[in-house]
């Protein structure tokens, strides 16, 4: 199984633009999945509202349009772009969260029980889904190359970080939409370990979370209501059906009536005013109904690999800000994926959580293709990922929708690493032997024929027989030091270095003799 597993490591390392190709592609699907499942849902209430079947499905379609557009923006902005704009994003979040508690801004108090959405041209905005992914980008740059054991310093930014975490919570809270807070805390959560928190200190945190609502379960209302149906259906079974388990108990026979293969694509009866939110909240349990269990699991397995390629852009990301950016981002939308299939089959209490990019929504499915297109930007810019495109070219994707090549980032230090040592220069240790020496100026030319010209006794006098020397070499004569020389041959006698044949040209000849 090891060996498996690092074969398939290998084989994915050895492909630079995996993670890119992968994040692009399980988004478009999510996304086209969820126009299909969007416009089969919501015929009914269409017809009712609207008059006219294609009424919610055109406006998912525009919706999603715009949020695919947002995703190509999004890949077009380098990363250290974004970093440079995440204060005045937060400040932004935090003041369309003030704006939705206003009398005559905000609504939804009266529908659903939360103040949460501001009618735009149309469209709802929910000012929570801007907080939530604007705080992944903030946290991911002011908290950037700090050091996690000064936690409590007030220049480390982890301080800061948590101010503007708890204010963001408690105007979340104030609306009425107790899930939402819940799933910004996690992605806070997210947040802290990726940037070196220990577990320690988040289970500390998450036990008070967890005394604060067994204190709203305790003090009643439709939210300990919520609880109650959550522990009846975790147990299988419902006591007030008609009441205030009736949606629960509905989405249970959705699931079970489209069994493994589904009642087929369109053919659900719960759309049929049985299921309510049944285009939003409980769509899942419309795919478990129209495609069986396999469409259910699909849908699991599509969010299962955007975590895995979302952390594996985070692992492999150029620096500490694109890391942390990719792993909020991805964790965030995947958490709240995950709670929205929990609540639907049973494990979880309702929430009023969407399904990101397959939900029926305003302006949240505009936000959340926006948010991935930046997880997306991440996987571009990976080392591996530009230099493929440099040496290789863009994909055929890049290349289609017009997208630049991207650019290197230079890696910053992480925090308390030590800097980098300068490159040194590389040194020669003596003239290498495959140097060609210069040759020698006309003067020393001359000079270094003058011993040629003597007689022959001389330089009989100054050639040492190799019989002689053998015999000087095996008595450890001092005139060699014990050593045996070097044997001679005929191109070392002053007469062979005058004689052309033993070279290739007359100027090797003049820089032997």
């Amino acid at each position: 199984m090891a060996r498996a597993l690092a074969r398939l490591n290998a084989w994915m390392d050895a492909r630079p633009l995996l993670d890119y190709t992968m994040v692009r592609t399980i988004v478009l699907v999510l996304a086209g999945l969820g126009v299909v499942m969007v416009t089969s849902s919501s015929m009914t209430w269409s017809a009712l509202n609207d008059s006219s079947v294609w009424a919610q499905p055109l406006k998912q379609v525009i919706v999603v349009a715009m949020g695919l557009f947002v995703f190509w923006v999004a890949l077009q902005i380098p990363p250290e772009r974004v970093q440079k704009i995440a204060l005045i994003l937060m400040v932004i979040s935090i003041l369309l969260l003030i704006a939705v508690l206003l009398p005559g801004i905000g609504t939804g108090r009266e529908e659903v029980g939360s103040q949460s959405w501001i009618y735009i041209g149309g469209f709802q905005l929910q000012p929570s889904e801007v907080a939530r992914v604007a705080i992944c980008v903030w946290g991911a740059s002011i908290l950037a190359n700090k050091d996690p054991r000064r936690m409590f310093d007030m220049t480390n930014g982890f301080m800061p970080f948590a101010a503007v975490a708890v204010v963001c919570v408690v105007l979340i809270a104030a609306q009425g939409d107790l899930g939402m807070a819940v799933s910004f805390c996690i992605v806070v959560a997210f947040i802290l370990v990726f940037a070196g928190i220990s577990w320690k200190f988040i289970g500390i945190v998450a036990g008070f979370g967890v005394l604060l609502f067994a204190g709203v379960m305790a003090a009643g209302g439709f939210r300990s209501q919520r609880f109650h149906v959550y522990f009846d259906a975790l147990f299988g079974r419902f006591e007030d059906t008609r009441g205030v388990a009736f949606q629960s108990y509905q989405g249970f026979l959705s699931l079970a009536d489209g069994s493994l293969f589904g009642v087929g694509l369109g053919q659900s009866r719960a759309k049929w005013f049985y299921l309510p939110e049944a285009k939003n909240d409980f769509i899942f349990a419309v795919i478990g109904e129209e495609l069986g269990l396999w469409g259910g699991a699909l849908v699991i397995i599509l969010f299962t690999m955007l975590l895995f390629f979302g952390l594996r852009t985070a692992r492999l990301a150029a620096n500490q800000y694109q890391a942390l950016l990719a792993a909020s981002i991805t964790t965030g939308i995947v958490s709240q994926a995950f709670i929205n299939i929990g609540y639907v089959i049973g494990l979880l209490p309702v929430t009023g959580i969407q399904l990101p990019m397959i939900s029926a929504g305003g302006t949240s499915a505009v936000i959340t293709l926006g948010a991935m297109g930046l997880v997306a930007s991440v996987a571009r810019h990976e080392p591996g990922a530009v230099s493929s495109m440099q040496n290789y070219g863009r994909p055929l994707f890049d290349r289609l929708f017009f997208l630049r090549e991207p650019s290197s980032a230079e890696p910053r230090p992480r925090s308390g690493a030590r800097p980098a040592k300068k490159a040194q220069p590389n040194k020669r240790y003596g003239t290498p032997v495959t140097a060609r020496r210069n040759p020698a100026p006309q003067e020393e030319r001359r000079t270094e024929r003058q011993p040629q010209r003597q007689g022959r006794g001389a330089r009989e006098r100054g050639r040492v027989q190799p019989r002689e020397a053998f015999r000087n070499a095996s008595r450890g004569d001092a005139r060699v030091g014990g050593q045996r020389p070097a044997a001679r041959t005929r191109y070392d006698e002053p007469r062979a270095n005058r004689e052309p044949r033993n070279h290739r040209n007359t100027d090797d000849t003049r820089r032997a003799g």
